[in-house]
């Protein structure tokens, strides 16, 4: 088979890729030999958003006593009701996908797992051999699992498998509060489920600054056991159970036994079966393509890389710009171009939610930003709503008083880290942004009080370097 574009994978990139190459005059081909529906509506965004959503709706019964409201007796959670929801949904959510690649003529797909053979040839297990001008990889990513829970069996689950449960298990012990650790487990904890989240190395989801990381810790250990920097001494099989030996946050060593132990430390992309040495590419540690990530172009060659597999920012909305990107640049190859990259933007769907705009602190701290904060815990409309937790830290940049980025732990954090990207993508000074409209009474007036504090830092610095 001849193709001017062949994409490797027909999850969120690849068909963005597809559909790219397609636009652009080429003729293409996708090939995918694992199961269609994308990583976000099978095992990822959208079920893990309706398992968080059956949990706020436990949580909403559970405080309403707060404000007042009581009911009568307990809330009953249903296990199998809460599950048989999720994948009902989940279902229905990949069905839209399934409809997405069954558009696609037949003639465009191919099915197998494809091999490099050169960086212009392909071989499908059980199909054709593919000669393409261009190849584009999008072969996404799966969970790691550290060596220490290997031997755990069918108690070991990762996130995929979560969203397989015909019903909720009675405990779960959390390896690795990333950003998939923190949802599902503040999520199964509120559902009725025996939680504990450990961590290594201190890190918390994608945050990075420090009073956002205390502000973060301080609200999520109100509800479950966390610990970002657990020392584990022993995880072992136990019958139907695990046993975990681990130290608690005073130091005491602590015992436990768990119905589930899932791992949610991290994952990886999935090119170490693509024969990539026969490509003579160069790759980095990890053993992925070293790309540019304006073009998604690797070295000099006709090999492009997006989405999971780029292990660059894997996010759905990136997959799909990289995806376009990719296919693009594919299509047109030897000519590519650089691709629109808008501001980075993460968000975590915890309670409270975390939000990453721009390079955050670790950017503060490379090119020595200001910074202007608030807290959210006497902060109007937060209190009102019995939401007032965490801590909004903005960045700017001294020389010319532009806004460079935040972090987040608080109420509504998503829809403030959008606003926030694209203060950051417009280019907008500090200054630009307190001249924008704030609603009485509304979160954002928090963050207009981080912005002042940043503003009056900016003005400081400029008047002493003058």
């Amino acid at each position: 088979m001849k193709v001017d574009v062949a994409i490797i994978g027909a999850g969120t990139a690849g068909l963005a890729a597809y559909r790219a190459a397609k636009a652009a005059g080429a003729r293409a081909v996708i090939i995918e030999g694992g199961a269609h529906g994308t990583t976000c509506a099978r095992v990822g965004c959208m079920p893990s958003k309706l398992l968080i959503a059956a949990a706020e709706a436990a949580h909403g019964v559970e405080r309403a006593h707060r404000f007042g409201v009581h009911v009568d007796t307990p809330a009953r959670i249903e296990g199998r009701e809460v599950m048989d929801r999720v994948k009902r949904e989940r279902d229905r959510f990949v069905g839209f996908v399934l409809q997405g690649v069954q558009s696609i003529p037949e003639g465009d797909r191919v099915g197998g797992h494809a091999r490099f053979v050169d960086r212009q040839t392909l071989r499908v297990e059980g199909g054709p051999t593919i000669e393409a001008r261009s190849i584009v990889i999008a072969t996404g990513s799966r969970p790691a699992v550290p060596p220490m829970l290997a031997d755990l069996g069918d108690r070991l689950v990762v996130n995929d498998d979560v969203f397989s449960w015909d019903t909720l298990p009675r405990s779960v012990a959390v390896f690795g509060p990333g950003v998939i650790g923190l949802e599902i487990g503040q999520a199964l904890s509120r559902l009725g489920v025996r939680v504990v989240v450990l961590g290594r190395g201190g890190r918390l989801g994608p945050i990075t600054d420090p009073a956002v990381h205390k502000a973060a810790v301080a609200a999520f250990t109100q509800e479950f056991h966390l610990d970002p920097d657990a020392h584990v001494t022993r995880v072992e099989r136990k019958g139907g159970e695990v046993e975990i030996d681990y130290h608690d946050l005073d130091g005491s060593p602590r015992t436990e036994r768990f119905e589930y132990v899932l791992a949610a430390t991290g994952r990886r992309p999935n090119v170490d079966k693509l024969s990539l040495e026969t490509a003579g590419l160069e790759l980095d540690r990890h053993g992925v393509p070293v790309i540019d990530v304006t073009t998604l172009q690797a070295g000099d060659s006709p090999v492009f890389i997006a989405g999971d597999a780029a292990n660059y920012l894997p996010l759905l909305h990136e997959a799909a710009d990289e995806g376009r990107i990719a296919g693009h640049n594919a299509a047109k190859f030897p000519h590519v171009a650089q691709g629109l990259r808008r501001a980075k933007l993460g968000v975590v769907f915890t309670d409270p939610q975390i939000a990453i705009v721009g390079g955050g602190y670790t950017h503060l701290k490379a090119h020595s930003l200001a910074a202007g904060e608030v807290s959210f815990e006497d902060q109007g409309r937060s209190r009102v709503m019995l939401r007032n937790k965490g801590l909004l830290r903005v960045y700017g940049n001294p020389e010319d008083g532009r806004f460079v980025g935040a972090e987040m732990v608080g109420p509504d954090a998503e829809h403030i880290g959008h606003l926030l990207s694209w203060a950051l993508q417009s280019g907008l000074t500090v200054a630009q942004m307190l001249d924008m409209p704030f609603y009485h009474p509304v979160v954002e007036e928090g963050l207009r009080t981080a912005l002042r504090e940043l503003d009056a830092h900016l003005r400081a610095s400029r008047q002493k370097a003058a």
